[in-house]
């Protein structure tokens, strides 16, 4: 996991934890605002079918990482993953986001594509699509976008990957998580953090706010280009309604991620958590919720637990009064459908399911409530919205996570 020495600095690159195992002012009635300056990259859902289908376990696995690095930030030590973690998150991912990233001041510079990871900060390409790595660190020109639309970071800290383990079919991670997990990822300064992506494309003025938003679409084909990163601001032209900025949440180990506080309630009168810390993650599938609040859907539901799969399962008949799930973000009511809430159905082959059942994707995530993480929104619930993480630190703006509803929210696409 070290990272030889480049002049005077190596890299470790601890993203063991948390690789794939990890903007605009709006208050109590936003209104949205183009910013000028902004940058867009599109990014592709890969499927993966040479790795593991049980995305719960990989999911939960991530989610132990997520929790364990988060805490750790605290006393400024990188935790280390336990046997069964490590076996765990060394597999395939089934679903991943990637996008294509030009590094190099050479013509043509060299293209990877690269895992979107709001888990993680720190960004790296590598030998032979890694999972876990070692390497140095440069500095180098970083491209985002294509041809002439397209945007150069000159000076941008890259992990270079001479041994990687794990991953086929992609490059490496673009990690655009907060900066300060990028601590203790440099050696011998291990009190020092690194400048993320967003951060130098602010600080060299290429965009005027210090931001990433991220819309996705819910498909059912594979490798189908549907998502779109814009840096700087936000594109109003992918989300219906306003902006609701939520603060991020004080309570560790959410604190130290894209985390803001929430209750969720299933149906009209079944509360699941009340105002509890949870974060939006792009390395995470599934929609994961504490133990305690899984049980209370699951029963709700009347879902029972798959062998096959390890999710949990609903019949056609039970799917057709399959209520929503309502998520409360800064005084903002949030839907969650009951189609949201399910695996693709002409998908299930793909995870090991039958076609005869219909699959949730409502998970647990491996804790009781009162863990400082208690929801993980992965790919499952982002993909139905339109999130913006901003991290700003001029006076006049303000941080948080912006959240709006899209055509994608109401789709019936599963």
């Amino acid at each position: 996991m070290l990272f030889s020495p480049l002049p005077k600095l190596s890299l470790v690159l601890a993203l063991l934890l948390a690789l794939l195992d990890g903007a605009i002012v709006v208050q109590a009635s936003p209104t949205a605002t183009e910013i000028d300056n902004l940058v867009t990259l599109p990014f592709a859902k890969r499927f993966n079918f040479t790795g593991s289908t049980n995305i719960l376990q990989r999911d939960q696995a991530r989610a132990r990482n997520l929790r364990a690095r988060g805490t750790s930030r605290g006393t400024q030590t990188s935790p280390s993953p336990s046997p069964e973690t490590s076996s765990i998150t060394a597999q395939n991912q089934l679903m991943q986001y990637v996008a294509e990233v030009r590094v190099g001041s050479a013509l043509p510079a060299n293209t990877y594509e690269l895992i979107v990871d709001t888990g993680s900060a720190n960004a790296w390409v590598g030998a032979g699509q890694p999972r876990s790595m070692s390497g140095v660190e440069w500095i180098d020109l970083v491209g985002l976008g294509s041809g002439g639309l397209g945007l150069e970071i000159p000076y941008q800290s890259i992990g270079v990957a001479s041994e990687s383990v794990g991953f086929e079919g992609v490059d490496g991670v673009l990690g655009l998580g907060p900066r300060d997990l990028t601590l203790g990822t440099l050696r011998p300064s291990v009190n020092g953090t690194i400048e993320t992506v967003v951060q130098n494309l602010f600080g060299q003025g290429a965009i005027g706010f210090e931001s990433v938003s991220i819309s996705f679409e819910p498909i059912l084909e594979v490798n189908d280009v549907n998502g779109e990163l814009t840096f700087g601001g936000v594109d109003t032209s992918k989300f219906i309604g306003d902006l609701n900025v939520a603060p991020f949440t004080t309570t560790p180990p959410s604190s130290q991620y894209f985390g803001v506080d929430q209750a969720v309630r299933y149906g009209s009168s079944t509360p699941l958590l009340d105002n509890n810390p949870g974060i939006f993650d792009t390395g995470t599938i599934m929609l994961l919720i504490a133990t305690d609040a899984l049980n209370t859907y699951v029963e709700a539901v009347g879902a029972v637990f798959d062998d096959e799969t390890e999710l949990y399962r609903i019949t056609p008949e039970q799917y057709a009064s399959l209520q929503s799930m309502f998520f409360t973000i800064n005084n903002v009511v949030y839907e969650f459908t009951a189609n949201a809430q399910i695996w693709p159905r002409n998908l299930n082959t793909l995870i090991g399911g039958s076609p005869d059942y219909v699959y949730l994707i409502v998970g647990d995530i491996g804790a009781n409530s009162g863990s400082g993480m208690d929801i993980i929104s992965g790919m499952a619930f982002m993909e139905r919205f339109y999130i913006s993480f901003s991290t700003n630190t001029a006076p006049r703006l303000v941080n948080g996570v912006s959240i709006a509803n899209t055509p994608n929210t109401q789709a019936m696409t599963n």
